[in-house]
C-alpha cells in the first residue's frame, strides 16, 4: 500500500502554486502574440511531451513498462478534459469578459469547492479543523488581493459566472486527480490528463487563428513558450497532482492560496509594486491556515 508523504505533498502544492503565481508576466507577453486557446494547446502539447520523455527514461531505468489499464487511461483522459479543457476554458473566457481582480478573487473559491466535493467523491471527512483552516486561509487571501478592487457590475455578470465555473471545475478536477492516483501511476495518468485538454483547446484555437491570426514569433516568445509549456505545465501540473495524491484533498487545496502571494511578491521585486501591511498580515494568515490543516492529527 502506498505510504503518503505529507511534507513532500505540501511542498509540491506550494511550488506548483508559486510557479502559477509567477507566470502572469510571461503569459501576458506571450498572449500579445499568440491567442489564449492556441497558447493553451501549445502548453498542453509541450507539457505532455515533456512528461512522456520523463516517463520513457524512468521506465527504461527501472526496466519496466507503462502499466495502466484501458479504463484508467480513459478516466485520466476525461479528468484532464474537466481540468484543462473545461476549467481553463472557463478561466480564459471569464478573464476576457471580466477583470483580473475579479479573476483573482472568484477563482480563490476553489478550496471551498474542494471541501464540498471531497466527502462525496473521496469519502474524506470535513473536520472542524479543516473548516477553520479554510476560513483563516481565505481571510488571508482576501487581505492579499483586496476585494475592494473587484467589480460586480451587471456588464461583467457572465465573465464572473465563467470565473466561478472555472473555480468549481478546477476543484472537481483536483479531487478526481486524488481518486485516480489511488489506482494509477501518477506520472502516466498526469501525462494522459494533459492530452485530455486538447480536444477543446484545438477546436477553439483553430477558430482563434482563423479570426485573429498569430503575431511575430521571436526568440523571447519561444523562451516564454518553453517556460509556460515545460515549467508552468509539465512541472507545475505534475506537482499539483502529486500534492493531491499525497495529501487529503481539503488540505492540498489550501496551497492554491500561494498564487496571489507569489504574484504580489514578484510584482514588488520586479515592478517595484508596494507591499502593504495588509498583504503581510494576509500572508501570515494563509500560512497559519495551511499549517493548521496539514498537521491535523
Amino acid at each position: 500500500m502506498h505510504k503518503h508523504n505529507s511534507f513532500a505533498g505540501l511542498i509540491s502544492g506550494l511550488t506548483a502554486a508559486a510557479i502559477w503565481g509567477g507566470m502572469y508576466v510571461v503569459s501576458k507577453v506571450v498572449l500579445e502574440v499568440i491567442p489564449p486557446f492556441s497558447l493553451l494547446t501549445l502548453r498542453l502539447l509541450m507539457g505532455a511531451i515533456a512528461l512522456a520523455i520523463v516517463l520513457y527514461f524512468r521506465n527504461r531505468k527501472t526496466n519496466s513498462k507503462i502499466n495502466i489499464t484501458k479504463e484508467l487511461s480513459w478516466t485520466s483522459f476525461w479528468v484532464g478534459f474537466v481540468g484543462y479543457g473545461i476549467s481553463l476554458g472557463f478561466q480564459f473566457v471569464g478573464t476576457k469578459l471580466s477583470t483580473a481582480s475579479n479573476g483573482a478573487l472568484i477563482t480563490s473559491t476553489t478550496p471551498a469547492f474542494v471541501l464540498l466535493f471531497a466527502p462525496f467523491l473521496l469519502g474524506e471527512k470535513t473536520t472542524p479543523r479543516r473548516i477553520i483552516a479554510l476560513v483563516i486561509a481565505t481571510l488571508g487571501v482576501l487581505a492579499v488581493i483586496d476585494p475592494r478592487t473587484a467589480e460586480l457590475s451587471p456588464s461583467l455578470f457572465w465573465g464572473n459566472m465563467s470565473l466561478l465555473a472555472a473555480g468549481l471545475t478546477w476543484a472537481l478536477y483536483s479531487v478526481l486527480v486524488r481518486k485516480v492516483s489511488q489506482n494509477a501511476d501518477l506520472l502516466t495518468s498526469s501525462t494522459i490528463m494533459l492530452l485530455g485538454g486538447l480536444p477543446t483547446s484545438i477546436a477553439f484555437s483553430l477558430w482563434e487563428i482563423n479570426s485573429q491570426g498569430i503575431g511575430e514569433i521571436t526568440i523571447g516568445i519561444i523562451g516564454g513558450l518553453l517556460f509556460l509549456g515545460i515549467i508552468s505545465t509539465a512541472v507545475a501540473m505534475f506537482l499539483w497532482n502529486y500534492a493531491f495524491a499525497e495529501l487529503p484533498a481539503a488540505v492540498a487545496s489550501l496551497t492554491f492560496f500561494a498564487q496571489p502571494v507569489v504574484g504580489t511578491l514578484l510584482g514588488w521585486f520586479f515592478l517595484s509594486e508596494t507591499i502593504t501591511p495588509l498583504f503581510i498580515f494576509g500572508g501570515i494568515l494563509i500560512t497559519i491556515g495551511i499549517l493548521i490543516a496539514t498537521f491535523e492529527k
